[in-house]
């Protein structure tokens, strides 16, 4: 008799997405995973990671405005962790993947840092399942310059900057071309129709927008 195959955990898990405007169109960072990588190998990606112990802590000021709050803290499963933690990670794995840090928040700034753009689940079946938070940031958010990756692991390669209609030629993740869509839209002015999420946690994929 076979044993039953056991599903594979899904771990929560942050993105970040940096965006920069230039007189030729809006940019993102992009690097490409390893050959070898357990999870999309050879596929290009942003920055990110999952939740490590560490990410749980208060809430950073100026990192999330309170409708991302809101919409981080819908249909989770349980337990589940914060948005301060989800905010943290996606911090982490930035640093960590890129050598890229923000600024500190200036005195009276109300612009968050991050924005909450995007949620995933990936589908059964794969090496690794996560629950994905994208989350996006302005370059002119970045510490000194964002162009040296002098003090980034080894994790991503490649790392560069990219136009988002160019970014779609790179051997792409099919979440990360739904994503780069997200990002000309934004970066264009459309209004917010609400977070996009990909649920593949059940049975039937759902597609619904947190509001």
């Amino acid at each position: 008799m076979t044993k039953a195959a056991v599903a594979e955990p899904i771990r929560p898990a942050a993105t970040t997405v940096l965006l920069r405007r230039t007189p030729d169109g809006p940019q993102v960072l992009m690097g490409q995973r390893g050959a070898g990588a357990a999870f999309m190998p050879s596929k290009y990606v942003f920055p990110g990671g999952g939740v490590d112990p560490a990410d749980h802590r208060p809430l950073a000021p100026g990192l999330l405005a309170q409708p991302c709050i809101a919409r981080l803290g819908q249909h989770l499963p349980t337990p589940a962790p914060s948005p301060a933690a989800l905010a943290a990670a996606a911090l982490r794995e930035l640093q960590e993947e890129t050598g890229l840090t923000l600024i500190p928040a200036p005195e009276g700034e109300d612009t968050p840092a991050l924005r909450f753009i995007f949620r995933a689940i990936t589908p059964p079946g794969r090496s690794r399942r996560f629950d994905a938070r994208f989350f996006l940031i302005e370059a002119d958010r970045i510490a000194g310059d964002p162009e040296d990756f002098s003090a980034a692991s080894d994790e991503l390669s490649h790392l560069h900057w990219i136009g988002t209609g160019e970014a779609r030629a790179l051997d792409l993740p099919f979440i990360t071309e739904v994503v780069l869509a997200e990002i000309t839209a934004f970066a264009a002015g459309h209004p917010d129709e609400g977070t996009p999420f990909f649920d593949n946690s059940g049975p039937i994929p759902t597609f619904r927008r947190l509001r």
